[in-house]
């Protein structure tokens, strides 16, 4: 199934395999890929296939679908053996916070102790 795209979308283009990544999970409506620049041993993008530009674009239409990349982000940390060790999953939102793609994406990052780093 063809998804709606953006035309310079780099994750839409993967959703609708213009662009080959490895995907390591997907269903209808949610892939997962791994980070071309992994900050930790784990390093999973889980992103929605519907094309939402960011964390404050989100409808109430979007809250089941948010709720399953939450479910999915677990089956993919025990997937990865960091889920009784300890994950972390971040939304960037906005050029400040390092958003680099329009398109909203969770990172899961895992496999070493995480800092916390504010900027």
């Amino acid at each position: 199934m063809k998804w709606n795209s953006i035309v310079d979308c780099i994750f839409c283009k993967i959703i609708n395999r213009e662009i080959y990544r490895k995907i390591v999970y997907e269903d209808n409506t949610i892939i997962g890929i791994k980070e071309i620049n992994p900050q930790a041993p784990v390093h999973i993008l889980i992103i929605p296939k519907k094309h939402i530009s960011k964390i404050t674009s989100l409808k109430e239409e979007d809250k089941e679908l948010i709720g399953h990349i939450y479910l999915v982000a677990n089956k993919i940390a025990k997937e990865y053996a960091v889920f009784q060790c300890g994950f972390r999953i971040v939304i960037n939102s906005g050029p400040d916070a390092g958003e680099e793609v329009d398109h909203l994406h969770f990172h899961l990052l895992g496999g070493r102790k995480l800092e916390w780093l504010l900027g």
